[in-house]
């Protein structure tokens, strides 16, 4: 999850929504590398899931699964919040609990 999510934030930095517009590429491995944080996220156990109650797993997961099976309607605002707010702080969080840096 954690080398997803900032990977994820790296492809993001310096880039403005409209540049997802014009880069489909970019755009394309963006999508893939949230839904990867979320399926990451799947796997994790309910118990251990229940023991970082701060980590928003179900809506990590349920961003996932949008994405998966919702090919032709991915919200690039959406999308976009995802990449520059949501993310970060998970990331900020994961790496509290992992101890990352």
């Amino acid at each position: 999850m954690l080398s997803h999510a900032r990977e994820a934030i790296e492809f993001a930095r310096g880039k403005t929504r409209q540049d997802l517009e014009k880069d489909r590429l970019r755009h394309l491995a963006l999508v893939r590398l949230v839904e990867v944080v979320g399926e990451a996220a799947s796997r994790i156990t309910k118990t251990v899931q229940d023991s970082y109650p701060e980590i928003p797993w179900r809506d990590v997961i349920n961003t996932r699964n949008r994405l998966i099976h919702g090919y032709d309607i991915v919200d690039d605002e959406q999308l976009w919040i995802i990449l520059t707010k949501d993310l970060p702080l998970l990331v900020e969080k994961l790496e509290k609990y992992l101890g990352a840096k």
